[in-house]
């Protein structure tokens, strides 16, 4: 067994960094809807989720193995590849970080190390049947299937509840919240913390250091749980602000049976070894309980936009990891190029945003998204849901809470 080169060393710990930025890209996974209805402050949501992805990174190694010896042949890949991979993932995470877009930590990872291989060994170098079956098809699937199970579970709590007092069940339904956001979060440490995980060992095979096919050692394990905690405890308040500006409105009910029909759909794929985004599945779940409350309706135009995120992240952090690989192939002094580029492009994004910065104490200050043309006309002919009267001014969106029901603030997620 080899000793950790100083090259195999700067790819960990850059490994760990893009850790820290998956965290704090993917807090408002599980705790947006929670945060924007007061379930819980921010502070305490975002602790509670660091813990969580913490804990979660321990239970299972089945992703990390998906990624480690899956994705692409480890025969005959440099160190310098994941390098490379990592550089391409993380510039397009804080790039989509900056303009406050919930995109694919996951889809990052595994474009730039999709582009790295191809650039530096061809397309042979992809093992293109585990990208579709592992990849590609739960990137498409899991959100559907995520989607109507937290539409049937809307509508099936909906039921059971509508003869029971508003008042009587909200405070049931806050605390259910805040216990499915702890599900999504333990969710997520066992498949997004996996990754890392994943992309650390891949790099000590590709050294000499692990033999092919081994598992993450247990330093691995803590060491990339504990970056993806920090990340999460950060916030990624701007990612929380898009997630609160009008996906859907959401009552405790919704919120409830979205964050809930997530986290099964995470952890089953966790156990299987399907490398999810947890954005996309999270998403997913909240616009199928968006409709699936009657009169709830859907944002299609922030709807629109997560989608166009979605589609061009595999094949932009492809391009960036790609290029990184160009780089490195030249020698020494392209992987300080390279390097010096990473940093860079991390603190020009970093100063950008400080001219209208997110923090704790802004992240509700902003009003929800007026609702588009569509949305606008399907509520316009769809009775509000039971507990709210609507007033004739449909201009104004406002609504008269029924005699015995407690006003409740929705969330906007």
């Amino acid at each position: 067994m080899e000793h950790i080169t100083l090259l195999l060393g700067i790819v960990i710990v850059t490994a760990l960094v893009f850790d820290f930025t998956n965290g704090f890209h993917d807090t408002a996974n599980a705790m947006a809807t929670t945060i924007s209805t007061g379930a819980l402050k921010p502070k305490t949501a975002v602790a509670m989720s660091a813990v969580l992805n913490l804990v979660g990174a321990f239970l299972s190694v089945e992703v990390a193995k998906t990624i480690s010896g899956g994705i692409i042949n480890e025969e005959g890949i440099r160190t310098e590849v994941i390098f490379a991979a990592l550089v391409g993932a993380i510039l397009w995470n804080l790039l989509t970080w900056l303009l406050g877009l919930p995109s694919s930590s996951s889809h990052a990872l595994f474009g730039g190390l999709i582009g790295a291989a191809v650039m530096s060994a061809g397309w042979s170098s992809v093992n293109g049947s585990t990208v579709v079956t592992k990849v590609l098809i739960p990137a498409v699937a899991a959100p559907v299937v995520a989607g109507l199970a937290a539409m049937l579970a809307t509508r099936l709590t909906y039921r059971i509840g509508n003869r029971a007092e508003e008042k009587a069940t909200a405070k049931g339904y806050r605390a259910g919240q805040i216990a499915s956001a702890g599900l999504v979060s333990l969710a997520h440490g066992t498949n997004d913390a996996q990754k890392t995980m994943g992309i650390i060992t891949l790099a000590l095979v590709t050294g000499g250091v692990l033999a092919p096919g081994s598992n993450p050692p247990t330093w691995v394990i803590v060491s990339a749980g504990t970056a993806i905690a920090l990340g999460t405890y950060l916030g990624g308040w701007r990612i929380i602000r898009t997630m609160g500006k009008g996906l859907t409105d959401l009552a405790p009910q919704q919120g409830f049976a979205a964050q809930t029909s997530a986290a099964t759909a995470i952890l089953a794929s966790s156990h299987i070894g399907f490398s999810l985004s947890t954005t996309q599945v999270c998403s997913g779940a909240v616009m199928g309980s968006g409709l699936g409350r009657k009169g709830g309706v859907v944002r299609w135009s922030t709807a629109t936009r997560m989608f166009i995120a979605w589609g061009l992240t595999l094949p932009a952090a492809g391009l960036a990891g790609a290029s990184a690989e160009f780089l490195t192939k030249q020698g020494t002094w392209g992987i300080v190029a390279t390097g010096v580029l990473l940093v860079a492009g991390a603190g020009a994004i970093w100063n950008l945003s400080r001219r209208q910065p997110v923090t704790v104490d802004n992240v509700n200050d902003v009003a929800a998204e007026p609702a588009g043309v569509v949305t606008t006309a399907i509520a316009a002919v769809t009775p509000p849901p039971a507990g709210s009267i609507a007033t004739a001014d449909t201009d104004l969106k406002t609504t008269i809470p029924a005699p015995d029901a407690e006003p409740t603030r929705p969330a906007t997620v």
